[in-house]
């Protein structure tokens, strides 16, 4: 039997295309290629210069699924970059680092050798934390930032909280389910609301295919986490756009006021 999302991902590659995106793989550095949803090269010899917007997804999905939408509105008005993480989507290396601040820099990389000199960030979660780190490493490369249910830095502290509101241990037993029962409990929490008519076997066909290098990323979350005395606020001189749930069960309303302030 066909799996539903390896089917609804190919049908997506195709209306991406459709909307001005293609996939693009960048080498980085040696052993280290991401995968970037890129404006599609115009026909012509006239290239219309638009403002860059680069979508950065959380570890709930790869680039594509996460910003789809996004992406069908935006085009017309913006050349629309959307990368696959490490480990994410096509992205991946053979390098052992997995900081935030390397997948940072690998992002930025990558931007760079698309010919993006100036760009509007938008993060979502684990996305919001690289954009973050972008815009305090490459104050030069990012103009502003849109962030959505994300954090400057996850503290040990600010983890254990959200976690134990989450009732979970460790962040890769809820980003990283090992069940379709898991999937669909990931949905419930990380989304504003889910359908009760969605069948079993889709959150059994996305647990087949949406999980791979597990390993890798539950390195990935073990390496997000900070010490409390190793993080100091940066001050950003970019403009920070806020998009909050007001129900946001994973960062709560209040941290978002607490990032403004």
């Amino acid at each position: 039997m066909v799996n539903t999302v390896t089917l609804y991902k190919s049908l997506l590659q195709t209306l991406m295309k459709l909307a001005g995106v293609e996939p693009r793989k960048v080498e980085i550095e040696p052993g280290t290629v991401m995968n970037f949803w890129v404006p599609t090269k115009p026909k012509t010899e006239e290239i219309i210069q638009k403002p860059s917007v680069v979508f950065v997804h959380g570890f709930g999905a790869d680039g594509i699924l996460t910003w789809m939408f996004q992406v069908f509105n935006l085009t017309s008005h913006y050349s629309v970059y959307v990368p696959d993480l490490l480990f994410f989507g096509g992205s991946t290396t053979s390098a052992r680092n997995r900081s935030l601040r390397f997948q940072t820099e690998c992002l930025a990389t990558g931007l760079r050798k698309l010919g993006v000199e100036r760009c509007v960030v938008v993060g979502l979660s684990y996305g919001g934390m690289i954009g973050f780190k972008m815009a305090e490493l490459y104050p030069d490369l990012v103009e502003s930032m849109v962030v959505s249910g994300s954090v400057e830095a996850l503290t040990e502290s600010l983890s254990s909280t959200r976690l134990k509101g989450l009732g979970q241990k460790r962040w890769s037993d809820f980003l990283l389910p090992t069940t379709a029962e898991g999937v669909k409990e990931l949905f419930r929490v990380a989304t504003h609301w889910l359908p009760p008519w969605i069948p079993n076997r889709i959150f059994k066909d996305y647990f087949e295919v949406m999980f791979s290098h597990r390993k890798e990323r539950e390195e990935l979350l073990e390496a997000m986490i900070i010490k409390d005395e190793d993080f100091t606020p940066h001050h950003y001189h970019q403009r920070i756009f806020f998009v909050w749930g007001d129900d946001d069960k994973i960062f709560h309303l209040e941290i978002a006021h607490k990032l403004t302030e």
